[in-house]
């Protein structure tokens, strides 16, 4: 696996809100990368992305093919970078992506930490009025990293599995059972055992399984 794609980007108006996102990123060719994500890649709602656990996004082709096989005005529109993520690499999609797997990406070491939580900005960048909803129901996601160790990414960096400790929750799983009102203590408790996994959401996880 390599990288096909990196993209960081600047706070910017959502039109027709008033409200600032850090969704609209550009693609380049070459990142510095500390513990807090791409070097110049601004995060504005830290409730959605952004700090630790939350470093860094990336959002898989096959999810992109979906959203345009429901939205066909959307083809061509919703491209790599579109959603707000900072990196694409082909092979890899929320059915072969798990909690706590660590990649190298070139000189950067990083760890799965949690499926995004898609926000209402998405609807507005797209001007479609459920596709928040309908990323969330089909779980197509993406995910976040936490950055290990700090290094450089560029187009055609090689992207290595260095370990994977859950290999059998998948982001397509985690999003299956995190979003089931009807899972059970069972099922709950092995995301909840995850090694790897945003404390935050452990603990919300306990907090719904007692």
């Amino acid at each position: 696996m390599d990288i096909q794609g990196l993209y960081r980007g600047k706070s910017q108006i959502l039109k027709p809100s008033s409200e600032y996102t850090g969704i609209y990123k550009q693609p380049v060719s070459c990142v510095d990368v500390d513990k807090l994500g791409i070097q110049g890649d601004v995060q504005v709602d830290k409730r959605y992305h952004g700090g630790l656990d939350k470093a860094l996004h990336q959002y898989s082709l096959p999810s992109y093919q979906r959203i345009i096989e429901a939205y066909a005005e959307l083809d061509g529109v919703a491209v790599p970078g579109s959603i707000g993520e900072n990196i694409t690499i082909a092979e890899m999609s929320e059915a072969t992506v798990c909690i706590g797997d660590t990649y190298r990406f070139g000189s950067v070491l990083v760890q799965v930490s949690e499926p995004r939580r898609p926000c209402w900005k998405i609807n507005a960048v797209f001007k479609q009025g459920d596709l928040t909803e309908f990323i969330a129901r089909e779980r197509i996601t993406g995910w976040y990293y936490r950055v290990l160790e700090s290094g450089e990414m560029s187009l055609g960096s090689a992207a290595e599995l260095v370990e994977r400790p859950n290999p059998n929750v998948t982001i397509d799983y985690f999003n299956a059972v995190l979003n089931c009102a009807q899972s059970s203590r069972a099922e709950l408790a092995t995301l909840i055992e995850c090694t790897g996994l945003a404390a935050y959401l452990r603990e919300r996880l306990q907090t719904r399984s007692q």
